[in-house]
């Protein structure tokens, strides 16, 4: 590059990059940690896990199958 267009365009280019450093637009790997761990926690307690979601589907259906016997308790002894 030429001296002189490096120096025309200098302020421009210093410019841009205080207001880069301005408005935040370069993050750092630990900015970026945080904000991973705060979306991470958020998110697990807004939402559940799969394996959650499987053992609660699966204690619906055990109570599903004792309301089942009860109700079968109750018409047999009516009979």
């Amino acid at each position: 590059m030429d001296k002189e267009i490096m120096t025309k365009y200098a302020p421009v280019i210093l410019a841009v990059f205080v207001m880069f450093f301005q408005y935040n637009l370069f993050v750092t790997p630990q900015e970026l940690e945080i904000q991973h761990r705060q979306i991470l926690e958020s998110v697990s307690q807004k939402y559940m896990t799969k394996e959650e979601s499987l053992n609660l589907k699966g204690q619906i259906s055990d109570v599903q199958k004792k309301v089942d016997k009860i109700y079968d308790v109750i018409i047999n002894r009516k009979e």
